[in-house]
């Protein structure tokens, strides 16, 4: 047979005609050349996660649970990945253990008394006539507000809301009214306020205003910090020191408010100086179930699902979205670090008052943009990796039907090669070892059942279609494949899950070596039949399933026992080239759908089908 290599992202001894497992000489190139990546990804991750184990132990009197408990490991039973319930700290940790215990990891952790100390948390507290406090610092600054046509929340997609410049002092006059209102049990609408200037013509309440995001410290727009004198009442928390930070931000609403669900692109310390905010927290691979909003969008960060009560008809996965949160509650002086890409939800009483500082993730100010394109296709394509086996995910085998009966003797002397003594001319290629191995007499009764259900199923097709003398005397060449792969649409659509394929089923319920002996015994006495189940009746799911089971045949066969597997297998068509072409861009028809899968989940982005170069 011509030597033949097809490259891909990763070694498969079955695209090599014949030839068997390529070996190590492939090791370090750029067929596999993700796994150092991953290798070092994961030795930092679990070095992090040593290192913070090892602060917990040492500090187990400053760990609580949400209920007071001793803190716990959790499981993620969607994805099987291990979540560590997030945990909370009565003191906060030294700067060199946040950032190798905490930062590194990408995890949560509830600092309590992190802010107590500061000034602020006595000074701003409306109770303790901190608004008098804030007016007479800051009074004369023009902030801009968001008002919200969806209050109490507040999304950030600026079609939900408008920006209102008013003066610091007005907001807080709204604050002080909300609180004089509460005492008597009425409400106050904004034209009451007396504001200057005046608010848009709708009546609008405090709940609808909430100064958001407003900068105390930014490092790009200096010009633009104007509440810059409240800095001097604020201490950067210890834990933070040596950090490079973006920003410092003022929040503050005078009724409850939400802020919609989102992630930032930095590190976030959010701190309570007075009030109490309830923030939810999802994990970045949650983000199917939170339904982004599209990565070319204004608003790419948002959830485009409000979780309260999501219209599941719209938005299925949301109903899981609760089973990957964690919800944490921080009064005055407490702290949440959210790292980047974590999914929020922060809930905010009345009259509640917060900073936070952003900075910029090792990772990200480490990442050199020529780069860029090299990562993007790296994690579209361990995504990908990770959808397909979500999609073949493993049946319970009571849905596959089972056979009635064994391949009894009349029907294995009725061989499409003649009597049942002899096998088609095109596969005797001297492999005497194989053919000794499996004669189709001896096959084990699971892989004579299958044998059995495979035959029946093929004829079944061919008879339903006409198309018997056909297959008897054809074979494709490689001229077929250009409509093969044409029609990658069509068969997109028949992939929908393992289940439903009731050939993918059947190979997937086989174990690799019977499976090997059913298509040996295939090739040998039914080679027209195999050559059907292959360029006929091979969904995109089951050449998905055909190929991983063809990698687990790899694995526990030796070398010159895999090449002559595959001399035989592919020996059965007239075109080996055509079959193989077919098995591929049936794989990779499963793969694309698994691409807009990802797609779909982690960017907001739908297509419908492939394009050229895509």
């Amino acid at each position: 047979l011509p030597r033949r290599c097809n490259c891909t992202s990763s070694v498969h001894p079955w695209l090599f005609l014949g030839l068997g497992n390529p070996g190590d000489k492939y090791k370090g190139t750029r067929h596999n050349i993700g796994e150092p990546i991953n290798k070092l990804l994961d030795k930092s991750y679990v070095t992090a996660k040593r290192k913070r184990q090892k602060l917990l132990d040492n500090n187990k009197n400053m760990v609580l649970s949400f209920d007071g408990s001793p803190a716990s490991i959790g499981m993620n039973m969607s994805t099987g990945c291990e979540f560590p319930t997030i945990q909370t700290f009565e003191r906060a940790p030294s700067a060199a253990d946040f950032e190798s215990g905490f930062e590194l990891t990408n995890f949560p952790a509830v600092f309590r008394g992190c802010a107590s100390d500061w000034e602020a948390c006595s000074k701003w507290n409306p109770f303790s006539n901190g608004l008098d406090y804030l007016e007479e610092r800051a009074g004369s600054v023009e902030v801009e507000a968001m008002l919200s046509r969806t209050a109490p929340i507040f999304n950030g997609d600026i079609r939900s809301h408008e920006r209102v410049s008013m003066p610091f002092s007005d907001f807080i006059r709204l604050c002080k009214q909300h609180m004089i209102s509460k005492e008597k049990g009425s409400g106050v609408d904004a034209k009451s306020a007396s504001l200057t200037p005046p608010l848009p013509q709708d009546p609008t309440t405090p709940g609808q205003i909430y100064l958001a995001q407003f900068p105390i410290l930014n490092d790009e727009k200096e010009e633009k910090v104007q509440l810059k004198i409240l800095r001097q009442d604020l201490q950067t928390p210890s834990l933070l020191g040596g950090k490079s930070l973006s920003s410092i931000n003022f929040w503050m609403n005078s009724a409850q408010a939400r802020s919609s669900t989102h992630y930032d692109p930095h590190h976030n310390l959010l701190c309570v100086v007075s009030g109490c905010k309830k923030v939810v927290l999802w994990p970045p691979s949650a983000s199917p179930s939170l339904y982004p909003m599209p990565i070319y969008g204004e608003a790419s960060n948002h959830s485009s699902v409000g979780l309260d009560n999501p219209n599941l008809s719209d938005y299925p996965r949301a109903e899981l979205s609760l089973q990957f949160s964690q919800e944490v509650t921080l009064n005055a002086g407490d702290a949440v670090f959210i790292p980047e890409g974590w999914f929020h939800q922060v809930d905010s009483d009345e009259l509640t008052i917060a900073v936070n500082f952003w900075w910029q993730s090792n990772i990200m100010s480490n990442m050199p943009e020529h780069m860029d394109s090299y990562y993007l296709r790296r994690i579209t394509r361990r995504l990908i990796d990770r959808e397909m086996s979500l999609l073949v995910s493993k049946p319970s085998s009571t849905l596959l039907k089972q056979p009635s009966e064994h391949l009894d003797q009349c029907k294995i002397g009725q061989t499409e090669g003649g009597d049942g003594n002899s096998s088609n001319q095109s596969i005797e290629k001297g492999i005497s070892t194989l053919r000794e191995k499996t004669p189709l007499h001896d096959l084990d009764p699971s892989a004579s059942h299958a044998l059995h259900d495979l035959i029946s199923l093929v004829h079944d097709h061919v008879n339903a279609v006409g198309t018997s003398r056909e297959l008897q005397h054809t074979s494709p060449s490689s001229s077929d494949i250009a409509p093969e792969r044409d029609s990658s649409k069509i068969l997109v659509n028949a992939l929908s899950s393992l289940e439903d394929d009731r050939v993918a089923h059947m190979l997937w319920n086989l174990e690799a070596s019977k499976l090997r002996d059913v298509l040996l015994a295939m090739a040998r006495y039914f080679p027209r039949t195999l050559e059907a189940l292959i360029i006929h009746m091979l969904s995109p799911v089951a050449a998905e399933v055909l190929t991983q089971k063809f990698d687990e045949i790899d694995q526990q066969s030796g070398e010159e026992d895999r090449s002559q597997f595959y001399r035989e297998f592919y020996g059965a068509f007239d075109d080996e080239s055509a079959a193989m072409d077919i098995i591929l861009t049936r794989k990779e028809t499963f793969a694309f759908q698994a691409f807009k899968n990802v797609l779909d989940k982690y960017l907001g982005v739908h297509i419908t089908s492939p394009t050229t170069n895509l």
